[in-house]
């Protein structure tokens, strides 16, 4: 997920991935900016990521789960 928002507390802000954006802390991570990838579990993010691998982490999710919509259809 890319932080989109970072709110003033340092702490807290707004993750997005796919169109879907939701609340997050930041509280697991040094020097949280607006831009950065985060590996986000249960709502704190708890890694930064560099771009590249963020993309094919990306990349492999919509991959998983494409194949499991065309298992169940």
């Amino acid at each position: 997920m890319q932080s989109v928002e970072v709110y003033e507390d340092g702490i807290s802000g707004v993750v997005e991935a796919g169109g879907t954006k939701k609340h997050c802390f930041f509280m697991l991570i040094d020097n949280p900016k607006v831009g950065d990838y985060v590996l986000v579990h249960a709502g704190n993010a708890i890694a930064k990521l560099d771009e590249q691998e963020a993309k094919e982490n990306l990349e492999l999710i919509e991959q998983c789960l494409l194949g499991a919509k065309g298992a169940t259809e």
